[in-house]
């Protein structure tokens, strides 16, 4: 009895992807599907970074495909193909940038940067190329918490290269300033200093740029979703009542300019004893899963008040790289997958497919 290629479809579109939970044919995922004699071959390709998933989902394809009466051998080829998604209306992508997620909050104190370093770190540990760029121009942290000093270097004169450390690409005001000199810098110069910092650094070929905002919702928020081609926002919030009244503006924000909001996250959302263990949700509990009903946005994801997450980010190895397989990485790289899975999910951007037409009058 021969084998056909209808026969492996229907044996794939049984494996669900524990990411995106869909199947493998309905998603599109399985591609180039051969049949020769009793082996079977073919590619799944997904669109967002799994380093740690390619393994399970080359098991799942492969035992479905076995199922099938004739089948001698199965080669099921799991790769990750990450690709650039559209952003607001009228806004060019950068060449050397695929998708830029901006990590925003409403107010300061939340734990945003801590949130956003680990986040790029859990993106790249998954093998995506990964930069940061710190927007906080008047509080930069990515310096101390990147453990990186020193200047940047320039090899042309007019653009500086990322500083890089624990495999991120990271540029950041800090680089260039002393730590203990205040920028006391008017909006319009703050908001040149952020399209400097973003345009002027040589990012190399990013499948994801992270932007960690400044708190609020003023010039700098406003020049990011009306210039820099946003693929998507995380809103990073404590369960506390007033943290999420401003979260909630940040979202609208958001969702005016026409940037999407790709989930929140719930930082601090039980403080576990660091003598005891005993877990306490002292900021309140649920804030952030009731804002995601409230708004029809997805919940990435809640975070431990711990003291090991704010000690590795103060000594310049976050909780992602400090801790690699620890239960805290785990969530980190959980939230990080489901931001790409959703990255993946939007619409391509097809700019680039579109020829450029010019009226010309004669």
């Amino acid at each position: 009895m021969s084998i056909t290629i209808d026969a492996v479809k229907i044996a794939l579109s049984q494996v669900i992807d524990p990411n995106t939970g869909k199947d493998l044919v309905s998603s599109k995922s399985a591609k180039n599907i051969q049949v020769d004699g009793g082996n079977v071959t073919l590619d799944v390709e997904l669109g967002y970074p799994a380093k740690s998933q390619i393994d399970a989902i080359r098991l799942a394809a492969s035992e479905a495909i076995r199922g099938i009466a004739g089948v001698t051998g199965v080669h099921a080829n799991v790769y990750s193909k990450i690709i650039s998604h559209a952003v607001q209306r009228g806004i060019k992508l950068m060449p050397t940038v695929k998708n830029i997620i901006a990590v925003a909050s409403g107010k300061g104190g939340v734990g945003k940067s801590t949130t956003a370093v680990n986040l790029a770190l859990a993106l790249a540990a998954e093998g995506a190329q990964v930069g940061i760029l710190d927007a906080d121009i008047y509080g930069p942290s990515l310096p101390m918490m990147m453990g990186i000093s020193g200047r940047p270097e320039t090899l042309d004169g007019k653009t500086m290269e990322p500083m890089e450390n624990h495999g991120l690409q990271v540029s950041s005001i800090g680089f260039m300033v002393d730590p203990d000199e205040p920028m006391v810098w008017r909006g319009p110069i703050v908001t040149q200093a952020l399209q400097q910092l973003l345009e002027q650094t040589n990012w190399r070929d990013l499948d994801y740029l992270i932007v960690d905002m400044p708190p609020g919702t003023g010039d700098v928020q406003l020049t990011l979703s009306q210039k820099v081609p946003v693929t998507g926002a995380v809103i990073v919030t404590t369960p506390q009542d007033i943290a999420l009244l401003d979260a909630r503006k940040g979202l609208k924000m958001f969702e005016k300019v026409g940037i999407p909001i790709l989930g929140i996250v719930e930082n601090m959302s039980t403080h576990i004893c660091s003598n005891c263990g005993h877990a306490e949700p002292i900021f309140g509990a649920g804030g952030g899963k009731k804002m995601c009903d409230e708004y029809g946005v997805d919940f990435l994801g809640a975070l431990p008040l711990t003291m090991s997450i704010r000690e590795q980010a103060d000594s310049g190895k976050p909780t992602v790289v400090a801790e690699p397989e620890g239960p805290i990485a785990a969530i980190y790289k959980s939230i990080a997958r489901k931001i790409a899975v959703k990255v993946a999910e939007k619409a391509k951007d097809m700019s680039s497919k579109f020829p450029t037409i010019t009226i010309q009058n004669d």
